[in-house]
């Protein structure tokens, strides 16, 4: 409910008041307007009541926990002998071990959240194994292990490895092979199974699935990368939080955000029985926030002194729930690490086809982007994408393919036997919106443009692959091996036909490479020196995987949100490295890369001050018109010196 000034003036004439009932009577008498506000705030006050109070139960917790933790720390001064007796435990990763067990003694959850790279994996194995050795697991109560797609065979392998004795059931695979596993388990119980291995996507992906884990006893339910988390309104989350298994630990290598709803997310998450019937009330105080921060900053200042007192308690309060430690902190022997930016010039003529988007684009801003405009419009996403690409790579755009060759190619298209039932203005509209790297992959893939494919000197037409260009053989001879990331699967793309072309083995792996070979990629450039290049996607390549064989980390586009570039970089600089580790983050010169750099940088100088996790989406928008602003914004001030833009037949 929204107060209006003649609302507000309402109330105001109303003073004084002798108490609540008074005040709804002399409000009724001058019509009633202003009892819609007073019942909103009463409602407001309520439910921040009910948060406080709950945050203050979870106090009383906390203070128990923070004495049992100092006190218990220890207890436990060897690994499990159950597990391999040719790995060790690091020291650290024992007071993991002991951290939890001290967890486990009272009987509440957890977040281990140690810095990426520091073994959070093996300290879960040593947890479950240590469980198992001094017979604290239940019999036919197996515990559950969630985890993103993309990590669910090094889980496998690293159990395999630490606790071969531990019986890991992997329910994963096609619709029938899961059915038949779940009739298995639903006749025969678990058997000797002690750890059932699963997705977030398998958890979740069917009725039957939802049914299953929401029914069948579990002792600890573990989930790894657990930021995804974050959000109680999430159909995932309600799905998730469901799980029959009163004992959680989740996992996460990004620390905790100063966000209320995510640190209340995670609280409910962690102690469900606490927050038992509370959910919706918590939920709806959200959604007023929400509201009320709409058109602000993301700074912590613009947020309500409720809020900031609340988050302030909420992240003492989980102090003794979460584990965290940096590999600054405890891997004194790891190698050290060095950063470096290059500002790669564009070639000539991106710059000018640059500059030209930006002449264009600044004169739609006007609209788009006025000044109290927090969170850009449709159009402005989309002026923010095309710079960005334009800023990789010219080919990400359209400007090789004219239209003229475009309606030849619908011609020749209109000849081959998939197209010959489509209309041609249907063809010729499908060609205008796609990239000249679409365009070019249409003619390989059919005979009849074959001869209208782009020439392989042109990949190499951009500042940061003229960059890459002259690394790669001083990285080679020098035997460097080298981790590529983007967050673009067409920049990858264009990095392959790049490589191809300059004769450079490689290998790749993103969101589209199906999970069961993922590992066997991982592996075989871990075994093979020959292979110079491992190309990631960020997202689908920068989690749980290790990549120590490499000891340089291209950047190939940074990302807003510095934690995902964080996790990229730490496939390489983790445990089992042995030689210093270069990163090397690439941005194209005078462009809105430099913007986004500056962003990136400012989100980890905050980190250092407040302890900070990913952006969400309301937050990442309100970035996205920043930088729009600031790239459109800094380029139209200095436009007098721009070079004046040719015509582009795109």
């Amino acid at each position: 409910m929204q107060c209006t000034k003649r609302k507000a003036e309402l109330i105001i004439e109303s003073r004084p008041f002798e108490g609540w009932k008074d005040m709804v009577e002399k409000l009724q008498r001058k019509g009633g307007a202003g009892c819609e506000v007073l019942n909103a705030a009463q409602e407001l006050l309520q439910t921040r009541e009910i948060a406080a109070e709950l945050i203050r139960k979870c106090g009383k917790l906390a203070s128990k926990m923070e004495t049992a933790v100092a006190a218990g720390l220890s207890n436990v001064q060897a690994q499990p002998s159950i597990m391999s007796e040719k790995l060790k435990l690091s020291d650290y990763q024992l007071v993991g071990l002991n951290w939890l067990l001290v967890l486990n003694t009272h009987q509440v959850n957890g977040i281990l959240a140690d810095e990426m790279g520091l073994g959070k994996t093996v300290q879960i194995i040593a947890f479950l194994s240590y469980l198992k050795e001094k017979k604290l697991s239940n019999p036919g109560k197996p515990h559950l292990v969630v985890v993103p797609s993309s990590t669910i065979e090094n889980w496998q392998n690293e159990f395999h490895r630490w606790s071969p004795s531990m019986n890991v059931s992997v329910y994963y695979g096609s619709q029938d092979e899961r059915k038949y596993q779940r009739i298995q388990w639903s006749k025969n119980g678990f058997g000797d199974t002690e750890v059932v291995l699963t997705t977030y996507g398998m958890v979740t992906s069917c009725p039957e699935e939802r049914r299953m884990f929401r029914v069948i006893p579990l002792h600890y339910a573990i989930f790894d990368e657990a930021h995804m988390l974050k959000n109680m309104y999430t159909q995932r989350y309600e799905n998730l939080i469901r799980i029959n298994a009163p004992n959680r630990v989740l996992v996460t290598g990004t620390p905790l955000q100063n966000n209320l709803l995510e640190l209340m997310s995670l609280l409910v998450f962690v102690m469900p029985k606490l927050f038992k019937g509370k959910q919706e009330t918590l939920k709806a105080l959200f959604t007023k926030a929400a509201k009320q921060s709409n058109n602000k900053n993301d700074s912590e200042s613009s947020l309500p002194e409720f809020e900031r007192t609340q988050i302030f308690q909420a992240k003492h309060i989980m102090k003794p729930f979460v584990l965290r430690r940096l590999k600054s902190d405890v891997l004194k022997d790891l190698p050290p690490k060095t950063d470096k930016i290059i500002h790669c010039p564009m070639t000539e003529d991106q710059e000018q086809k640059y500059n030209e988007l930006i002449e264009t684009f600044s004169k739609q801003a006007e609209k788009e982007l006025e000044d109290d405009a927090s969170e850009p419009t449709e159009s402005g996403i989309a002026m923010y994408s095309k710079l960005r690409r334009l800023a990789n790579h010219p080919l990400l755009l359209r400007y090789q393919y004219k239209d003229n060759v475009l309606k030849d190619m619908a011609k020749r298209l209109q000849k081959d036997i998939l197209y010959k039932d489509t209309v041609y203005q249907y063809i010729l509209d499908d060609l205008y919106v796609m990239s000249d790297f679409e365009l070019h992959r249409i003619c390989l893939e059919y005979k009849t443009c074959y001869n209208l494919r782009l020439p392989p000197t042109v990949f190499g037409e951009s500042g940061k692959l003229k960059e890459i260009g002259e690394l790669l053989p001083k990285l080679k001879k020098e035997g460097h091996r080298v981790l590529i990331f983007s967050q673009f699967v067409m920049v990858l793309d264009v990095l392959e036909e790049f490589f191809k072309h300059k004769g450079y083995k490689f290998l790749r792996l993103d969101g589209s490479t199906p999970v069961p070979q993922r590992q066997d990629l991982i592996d075989e450039y871990n075994k093979d020196s020959s292979i110079l290049i491992f190309m990631l996607s960020t997202r689908a390549g920068g989690l749980g995987i290790n990549l120590t064989s490499a000891d340089t980390v291209i950047i190939h586009d940074v990302d807003p949100n510095p934690h995902n570039d964080k996790q990229a970089e730490d496939r390489s600089h983790r445990i089992g490295q042995t030689r210093p580790v270069t990163v090397i983050r690439m941005v194209s010169k005078g462009t809105i890369e430099e913007n986004i750099l500056t962003l990136a940088q400012e989100k980890l100088l905050l980190e250092k001050e407040v302890s900070c996790d990913e952006e969400n989406d309301q937050s990442e928008r309100k970035s996205v018109a920043r930088l729009l602003k600031q790239a459109l914004g800094s380029v139209k001030k200095n436009s007098g010196n721009q070079k004046t833009p040719k015509k582009s037949g795109a």
